[in-house]
């Protein structure tokens, strides 16, 4: 949450053969008012997501997403199953304690120490026994200043522990102060509320989507979504198809994830046009 679409996420798609749907996020990208936490959360996005399908006047569609987006696919699927035809999920975060403590609270610290100084650095040492609540209260400030600081702080981590191999453009893109500030306060907004969501809820109800065609790509070295995740919702989901990358990090920005996802599309766009079964099959 809280990250806005970029022009080459239409470049998955087969532009000849797709209806490409983006959409910015309520406060973020060209959403307004940029990085607002009111009336902000999971379910008013999903809310968002079908009155879009209406609007447009899509009678059925498929769910590409990652990271996030996977957790918010999964969501809104879970929600609308009769109106998805396919899931398309990268990077899955399952939006559970344990994903949120891995990453900001201790685990990705361990392979990344170097990065994670400059990560707690704007958190006052007594209070780094819970980061996310020191960063929720830095992030709605009223000190401009404080709140800039923290937001590039956090979303620095995150860009830098995106790939497998550091990337300028990721990293550019993460430290710009504009999307910073959207993509920290959300975030942190949804993950001190545990993303809206009961304890464990996409797993437990996986099964209202057993059967939605549904892949799954990860990398191997996933930091910020380690590839646990992907296997969990494999295992709830036996009829998907699950790749792991095997020399990719997060990011959809590295090639292996990025032909392995030009590749889905392709052949969700086949299985779509043949009326298959699960992808499994």
């Amino acid at each position: 949450p809280g990250a806005g679409c970029e022009a080459y996420h239409r470049r998955f798609f087969d532009a000849d053969k797709y209806r490409i749907i983006l959409f910015d996020q309520r406060g973020c990208g060209r959403s307004v008012p940029h990085a607002e936490l009111e009336k902000n959360t999971t379910w008013d996005l999903v809310a968002d997501m079908e009155a879009i399908r209406q609007h447009l006047g899509v009678d059925r569609w498929s769910l590409f997403g990652g990271s996030w987006g996977s957790t918010l696919a999964l969501a809104y699927a879970q929600t609308h199953a009769d109106r998805v035809s396919g899931l398309i999920l990268r990077g899955i975060f399952l939006a559970r304690p344990q994903d949120i403590d891995w990453f900001y609270q201790q685990g990705a610290s361990r392979v990344f120490p170097d990065y994670w100084q400059d990560y707690i650095q704007p958190v006052a040492p007594a209070d780094r026994g819970n980061m996310l609540q020191a960063y929720y209260d830095l992030l709605t400030s009223e000190d401009e200043d404080i709140k800039i600081n923290a937001a590039r702080a956090w979303s620095i981590w995150e860009g830098r522990t995106a790939s497998l191999v550091p990337n300028a453009n990721i990293l550019n893109h993460f430290g710009d102060p504009y999307a910073a500030l959207s993509i920290a306060r959300i975030e942190c907004h949804y993950f001190i509320h545990d993303s809206f969501l009961q304890p464990n809820q996409l797993i437990r109800d996986a099964h209202k989507i057993k059967h939605i065609p549904t892949y799954i790509v990860h990398g191997r070295y996933d930091m910020i979504c380690p590839v646990e995740q992907a296997l969990a919702l494999h295992q709830a989901l036996p009829e998907s198809n699950l790749q792991i990358i095997a020399d990719a990090g997060h990011s959809v920005m590295e090639t292996g994830i990025t032909q392995a996802l030009l590749k889905v599309t392709d052949e969700m766009l086949i299985r779509g046009a043949l009326g298959r079964g699960a992808p499994g099959k």
